[in-house]
């Protein structure tokens, strides 16, 4: 699959043919409700495992950590394991000339503010479990676009903006191909490309993709 920019702005979104998609909608949420609690209580080990090693790490800083994502241009708080440490949001202006993306997007392989144990749970994604909670409630899908900050949408053009159409997701064509080794237009013309073509078939394979890339992590951090 060719990643280039000059794809970057070759999709527009039908969105008049996205609402009307009820059946598609339905199926997707019954899928997402049932999958993300079975995953809550199958992989509530693997959570238990995850929390004490992050306080052994850090004993006096919190298991979790929450953040204000928009999702079809509404706020919510999104849930993931804390892989960093607990001032991180603060040092986020020292650390911003030396962002390695360009677009709305902050991301540096070497980032001082990563634990220990963050480091490794970002490897195999498994910072991103508490996230079955957000899908669980309603707020996320399985499949999706990722759900950007306040801050990154208000650097949106119109074009950037066809990513919130539709309900944002924990993982997506973009983190199941190329994840962290293309800029933000790729990704931007990676999560447009899913919502053209999304559908059962295209949710499986993505979900098969993601599971692939749990076994051989690669281009996290």
């Amino acid at each position: 699959m060719d990643y280039g920019e000059d794809h970057a702005e070759s999709i527009a979104i039908d969105l008049d043919h996205e609402r009307h998609r009820y059946m598609y909608r339905v199926v997707k949420r019954v899928f997402d409700f049932v999958a993300s609690l079975l995953g809550l209580i199958l992989l509530s080990p693997v959570f238990l495992i995850v929390a004490i090693a992050i306080k052994l790490e850090d004993p006096k800083g919190p298991v979790f950590y929450s953040q204000t994502r928009l999702g079809k241009q509404q706020p919510f708080k999104m849930y993931k394991f804390r892989s960093m440490i607990v001032n991180a949001d603060k040092l986020l202006k020292k650390l911003a000339d030396q962002n390695e993306v360009d677009g709305a997007m902050f991301k540096i392989k070497r980032d001082p503010r990563v634990t220990n144990v963050g480091r490794f749970i970002r490897k195999y994604s498994l910072d991103e479990l508490p996230q079955l909670m957000n899908v669980l409630l309603g707020q996320m899908s399985l499949v999706g676009p990722r759900p950007p900050l306040p801050r990154e949408v208000a650097n949106y053009t119109q074009y950037d903006m066809q990513r919130l159409a539709v309900k944002p997701g924990c993982t997506g064509l973009w983190q199941a191909t190329a994840r962290n080794s293309v800029g933000f237009d790729e990704m931007v013309y990676l999560d447009l490309m899913y919502i053209s073509k999304r559908g059962v078939l295209f949710d499986s394979f993505i979900l098969l993709k993601t599971l692939h890339v749990f076994i051989k992590p690669s281009g996290a951090y």
